[in-house]
């Protein structure tokens, strides 16, 4: 070989390699930035093209792909967009898609590995490519008496099957509507994304799962009575001492009584009166008395310090470690650094209107390909027993006395038996209270599960608490699922 025609050899193998090293590039290290990036509107486009799967709240579609007369071809439509909102998510032109059409893009997409045979299907036989159907566990009356219960208080309502885990209700507000972050014009989408990311209530956390996580006051009672029962050392009968205050061990901080009075007007107090009447400062001596680990190994019983996946990521409701006496009686009231999702305390009361073994949540009924065929179902599964049979059925029971004649009396319906708990939480100096309530109903044969957040105060600042506004909300949600 003369030494032009190898000069010539050497040039041409590293235009080759250069060619090879930038193909490679782009096609495997830079692949998911192109893909995503905005500019890039062919893929945008190729996204579009197909027909993306809908999402079904008892057999109707909430979310779905219709055609459109533009380059997009298919247009995301949300029906009831702010009650489902928390739920369906939305699917932007530009951004990642949030709720259920984030959490199952996939499947929605028809890209998910189970669709691979239908695809190959469709391609040969010339049909076009679709996504799967995505059926929600979410009972439409649970879910639009939620929304009209909760007005607008800024919070969260959430119902659940006991037996079964089933989301049968979450709504959080304020909420928003998902249409008008599906349009087809992304600087539009764009403003609308920041409008919403710039109000001050939030209308984009989903409250029910996650967010700025409350304390949840008395409800949390609920936990550390169980811890008690379940110790073997107390009957819901133990008594103790009745004092208007209590000074906490170590500082100068004294607590009192939701109301300032004693509880129940006797010299000492049964735990069993002490959650009937929801007083603090009893409820403070059994804490210290049980300590800050039974308090804690309780609450992770029944799901606290651990993630679900429903397929929303749920966030973890928080119980503290390494707590002193102080801390520990501030707990066993739902306060100090205890934080709770209203999905969490759902799973609370849902445990013990199941005998004590709490469900693993879940939204999703089943995943149906175009075909109908099924690429997937979801079978009620257990998270684990956080309370024996026998506790269970002792809480089921101070519950329904809580409503009947206690601190929970707005959540009373009429000819049907309702066990609840209701909760007025502190958030520091003059900040207003966050309010609760949570429960079941028929107590005598569990069928849904609640749980109430109002925020704010629900406009009352410190004056509302947890039984002038939360609870008549779940009244109003379990007459309308009862008499479905």
């Amino acid at each position: 070989m003369n030494r032009e025609l190898k000069r010539v050899s050497i040039v041409v193998f590293l235009m080759f390699m250069a060619l090879f090293s930038s193909a490679t590039i782009i096609q495997v290290f830079q692949a998911d930035n192109l893909s995503s990036d905005a500019r890039n509107q062919r893929t945008l486009y190729d996204s579009y093209k197909v027909e993306r799967g809908p999402i079904l709240v008892g057999g109707a579609p909430v979310a779905e792909s219709l055609p459109s007369n533009d380059n997009y071809r298919f247009q995301r439509v949300y029906s009831n967009g702010p009650v489902y909102a928390p739920i369906t998510g939305f699917f932007p032109v530009n951004g990642e898609p949030t709720g259920l059409e984030g959490a199952l893009n996939s499947y929605l997409s028809g890209t998910a590995n189970s669709q691979f045979l239908d695809s190959l299907e469709r391609l040969f036989t010339g049909q076009e490519r679709k996504g799967a159907s995505v059926s929600a566990t979410i009972d439409p009356v649970a879910q639009q008496a939620a929304w009209d219960a909760l007005g607008d208080y800024t919070g969260s309502v959430v119902v659940t099957e006991p037996k079964t885990g089933r989301v049968l209700a979450m709504v959080s507000k304020p909420s928003f509507d998902p249409n008008v972050l599906a349009v087809h014009d992304s600087e539009l989408v764009d403003q609308s994304y920041e409008a919403l990311l710039a109000d001050p209530g939030d209308p984009l956390i989903n409250r029910a799962i996650g967010g700025d996580m409350n304390p949840p006051g008395s409800v949390f009672k609920l936990v550390v009575v169980a811890a008690a029962l379940e110790s073997g050392k107390y009957t819901p009968d133990s008594e103790f001492p009745n004092p208007l205050t209590l000074q906490l061990p170590g500082t100068d901080t004294v607590i009192r009584n939701s109301g300032g009075d004693d509880c129940g007007g006797a010299p000492t107090v049964t735990i069993a009166t002490a959650l009937r009447l929801s007083c603090n400062v009893p409820m403070a001596e059994l804490g210290i008395e049980l300590g800050d680990t039974a308090i804690r190994e309780q609450a992770e019983k029944f799901g606290f310090n651990h993630e679900f996946d429903i397929p929303l990521a749920v966030e973890a409701s928080t119980y503290p470690r390494g707590l002193d006496d102080a801390e520990t009686a501030m707990t066993a009231y739902g306060q100090f650094d205890v934080r709770a999702t209203p999905l969490q305390m759902a799973m609370v009361s849902a445990a013990i209107a199941n005998g004590g073994i709490v469900m693993n949540p879940n939204m999703v009924d089943a995943i149906t390909a175009p075909n109908l065929s099924p690429l997937q179902t979801f079978k009620p599964s257990e998270f684990q027993r956080a309370i024996s049979p026998e506790t269970a059925a002792t809480m089921s029971q101070m519950m329904v006395n809580g409503v009947e004649n206690g601190a929970a009396s707005n959540a009373r319906i009429d000819g049907v038996s309702v066990a609840g708990k209701t909760g007025t939480a502190e958030n520091g100096g003059d900040l207003p209270y966050t309010l609760w309530f949570t429960g079941f109903a028929p107590a005598n044969d569990p069928q849904y599960a609640i749980t109430v957040l109002i925020e704010d105060g629900g406009g009352l600042g410190q004056t509302g608490y947890g039984n002038l506004l939360a609870a008549p909300v779940a009244q109003q949600v379990l007459e309308a699922v009862l008499n479905k």
